[in-house]
């Protein structure tokens, strides 16, 4: 779907339904910037809501609870599909594919993308929830990177302050510990070679998740079955595990649904400083919820970062405004 056909569905549903003032009037364009504003920041509180649910699944571990929302994510994304009749587009998709080099170059991220979901499920309930939060924080700053070195982007003057600082930050957190954390490393060093080899392959979210999944699905099945069969008989005994796990599937999928509706919604300016909101929600509930270590001597390497993140956010600030001048030149002059 166009972004201007999903800009006109959302104005259309819009005016069916019975809303604030603020959400129904302006343009199409202003009121679809609305609402995927409030998809984007639906989207972070459910990441945050997931990053702590491992918690409250005990005593299941962080790699037990990894596989089950594999196979639940999986069941509910499936269940989606067939619900919303997109099934038959993604597997059409997939069908066009002949030949094993085009499975193997469309399967190359899969294990990228597993071993970050592990990483997000793992972490929050073996002290690595700060450290995973703060990958979270580098990971933008890392696609700036990886655009101006793969793509030859160039970078402006706010951004090369935004990368340099980041890098002081890990530098200075080298320094203190004499090491960094892998869990860091493992998210803005890996997540990003994800995306863009998705990007390369021109695969949407949707099929790309239901690909990552799929494959996933009879290795997942088969730990459970041969190591962990004690999981799958506290689980399969339990209403509470049950519905605790229902519920971590549908929560993943409206997640990562709303975050690609947004993404379509929103320009990639706006979208981008959005998505700053999960790890700074994953590094409060690390600290506050989880209960992992944050040493005061933190603060100076994680501060640089995040100045190193201010510079990114004011860049896209500027961006948008160049963006909006034409477009509110050209209204001017369509009303004169």
């Amino acid at each position: 779907m166009s972004t201007s056909t999903l800009a006109n569905t959302v104005a259309s549903t819009l005016a069916r339904l019975p809303m604030p003032a603020m959400w129904t009037t302006g343009s199409a364009q202003q009121r679809t910037l609305m609402m995927g504003v409030a998809l984007a920041v639906l989207s972070n509180l459910l990441f945050g809501v997931l990053y702590a649910y491992s918690s409250f699944l005990a005593p299941l571990s962080g790699t037990q609870v990894f596989i089950w929302r594999m196979l639940a994510m999986w069941a509910a994304l499936i269940g989606y599909l067939v619900i919303s009749g997109g099934l038959s587009t993604h597997i059409a998709k997939l069908r066009s594919l002949g030949s094993v080099k085009q499975w193997a170059w469309l399967l190359l991220p899969t294990p990228i993308f597993l071993s970050q979901f592990w990483l997000f499920m793992w972490a929050p309930v073996n002290g690595q929830g700060v450290q995973t939060a703060m990958g979270y924080f580098l990971f933008p700053l890392m696609m700036v990177v990886f655009g101006c070195v793969l793509f030859g982007e160039k970078l402006s003057r706010l951004q090369w302050l935004a990368v340099a600082f980041a890098a002081l930050g890990v530098g200075s957190e080298i320094i203190r510990t004499q090491s960094v954390s892998w869990a860091t490393l493992w998210v803005c060093g890996t997540y990003p070679m994800y995306y863009i080899l998705r990007r390369l392959q021109g695969i949407g979210a949707v099929t790309g998740l239901l690909i990552d999944l799929t494959i996933f699905v009879p290795f997942a099945l088969g730990y459970l079955v041969f190591f962990e069969p004690s999981s799958l008989g506290l689980v399969s005994g339990s209403w509470f595990f049950i519905a605790m796990l229902t519920g971590l599937g549908i929560l993943s999928v409206l997640a990562m649904k709303t975050n690609v509706d947004a993404s379509q919604m929103l320009p990639v300016n706006v979208y981008g400083m959005m998505s700053y909101l999960e790890p700074a929600l994953l590094f409060i509930l690390a600290i506050t919820v989880l209960g992992n270590p944050f040493e005061s001597a933190m603060i100076y390497s994680y501060g640089l970062i995040w100045l190193g993140i201010v510079f990114l956010i004011i860049h896209g600030i500027r961006q948008l405004r160049r963006a909006r001048k034409p477009q509110q030149q050209l209204t001017v002059s369509q009303a004169v």
